[in-house]
């Protein structure tokens, strides 16, 4: 399996010709849908599902189909409904040819005033992205995508989840708003943490690949 990184939080994981693409966002492309045969929405934000160009992937290839929580569900034309299913925390099923259990129910808190959304995690076969959540799953993950800066997230909790997860290697995500020299600063601390429980840190560019 091949792990791609895309613009924030977009992930493409490909195998025997298949693809999986992970909360293609505003901030993204049409081409991070390009090929895609399935396609996993963690929750309704816009920096992780962009509606308007998963709605023309999904007329454009009669063959697409997503999996995501009701919410964003509801946010596709009902036109495409026979091709979106809806999923929750413990959930299992296949997609693209990749084994997904679903972890985790709600966004982590923005702020006081706004409502907490629902969020869908999704663990495939050892990779575990998280959507805007502080979920650990009660499985063991291989490879972590960590959430690195958020406006709901404090860097001592992001560590505290890598902690918790204690993966075998772990990439950041959710990193768009960040500078070099943000990147350089919290990548310091991820990966100071990541040596302590003894994984592997790799920050990965958009386009970056690794094979798993």
């Amino acid at each position: 399996m091949r792990l791609t990184k895309l613009v924030h939080s977009c992930i493409r994981l490909e195998r025997d010709g298949r693809t999986l693409v992970i909360d293609p966002g505003v901030f993204g492309a049409d081409e991070d849908l390009a090929g895609a045969d399935a396609v996993l929405v963690t929750h309704e934000h816009p920096d992780h599902v962009d509606v308007t160009r998963l709605q023309r992937a999904l007329a454009a290839d009669e063959d697409l189909h997503v999996w995501t929580n009701a919410a964003v569900a509801r946010l596709l034309d009902q036109e495409f409904a026979a091709r979106v299913d809806v999923i929750a925390g413990g959930d299992t099923f296949e997609a693209a040819g990749l084994d997904v259990r679903v972890h985790g129910e709600q966004h982590a808190l923005v702020r006081d005033d706004l409502p907490i959304v629902a969020n869908t995690g999704y663990l495939i076969e050892g990779v575990f992205h998280p959507g805007d959540a502080f979920t650990v799953p009660d499985q063991s993950v291989s490879r972590l995508l960590l959430p690195i800066n958020a406006p709901w997230a404090k860097l001592n909790e992001t560590l505290v989840q890598l902690r918790a997860v204690c993966p075998t290697h772990v990439h950041p995500i959710h990193d768009a708003s960040l500078s070099e020299i943000g990147r350089q600063t919290y990548g310091a601390h991820a990966e100071q943490i990541s040596a302590q429980v003894g994984c592997t840190f790799r920050w990965l560019m958009p386009g970056d690949t690794v094979d798993l």
